[in-house]
């Protein structure tokens, strides 16, 4: 079984990158839909990483994983 995942990944004050994952995103999510996402969560400065704020966007991706689970 496939899972999937949406990585957003961001650059903090310190310029280290500091990412944010949601499983299982929409099929049909788009690339401005993901960017507007970003850029609402940079405005509204909700998140704090160890190295300060969230301060802009590095890059996304979607990551698929084939997951095959065996009974033992």
């Amino acid at each position: 079984m496939a899972k999937k995942r949406l990585e957003m990944v961001f650059k903090n004050q310190k310029d280290k990158t500091s990412r944010l994952s949601l499983d299982d995103p929409r099929e049909d999510v788009t690339d401005a839909e993901i960017k507007a996402a970003m850029e609402n969560i940079l405005t509204a400065n909700i998140f704090e990483t160890a190295d300060g704020d969230l301060v802009s966007i590095a890059s996304a991706r979607i990551v698929s994983t084939d997951v095959q689970e065996i009974v033992l």
